[in-house]
């Protein structure tokens, strides 16, 4: 029982330390990436869809993104939605068939503001790591009268060092990122 618990605990933080790299690869360091582009989300007929489902994206240069629509209807609407999000910066151009953007070169005072928004999804994914915690807690000791005391604060020990080997791995992702922000 205490196993099941710790094992539930640790799939989830598990879970948290990955959709908090995914988050941290949206913030954009100098080049243009098209994982920064994917999660954009288009109104397409009526309907938000992720932008990586209505066209491709290919960066034949550093800072440049070519945005290949396989509807080309949705060509404004690509547009209207990449000149909304904030955090880019993007210059999208419109041709027709595509749409190429061109990101700016990033200023000292840009990068620590992405800094600030990564540090605070960091952030965020540990207060999700704790709340994993504090809801497996709360699982071990219901389980108090099943079980031993001891076999519980045993199994408490083992959560806590789970908890700080999630915490450490995105502290780690955090700082890799921070660098990669902060390198010019």
């Amino acid at each position: 029982m205490i196993a099941d618990v710790l094992s539930e605990a640790t799939d989830r933080m598990k879970k948290a330390v990955e959709v908090a790299k995914d988050d941290f690869s949206t913030v954009r360091t100098g080049r243009a990436n098209p994982v920064l582009f994917q999660r954009i989300m288009v109104d397409y007929y009526g309907s938000p869809t992720p932008l990586a489902q209505l066209a491709s994206l290919n960066n034949p240069e550093a800072r440049t993104l070519i945005i290949t629509p396989y509807d080309k209807t949705a060509l404004k609407e690509i547009e209207k939605a990449i000149v909304s999000t904030p955090n880019l910066g993007a210059n999208p151009s419109n041709d027709g068939n595509i749409i190429r953007v061109t990101l700016p070169e990033l200023t000292e005072e840009r990068r620590r503001e992405f800094v600030k928004i990564v540090r605070g999804k960091g952030e965020d994914a540990k207060v999700s790591v704790r709340n994993i915690r504090r809801r497996a807690k709360d699982d071990l000791e219901a389980l108090k009268g099943e079980v031993s005391d001891d076999e519980v604060t045993r199994g408490e020990k083992e959560l806590e060092s789970i908890t700080k080997t999630h915490v450490d791995a995105i502290d780690e992702a955090l700082k890799r990122k921070e660098t990669e922000l902060l390198e010019v």
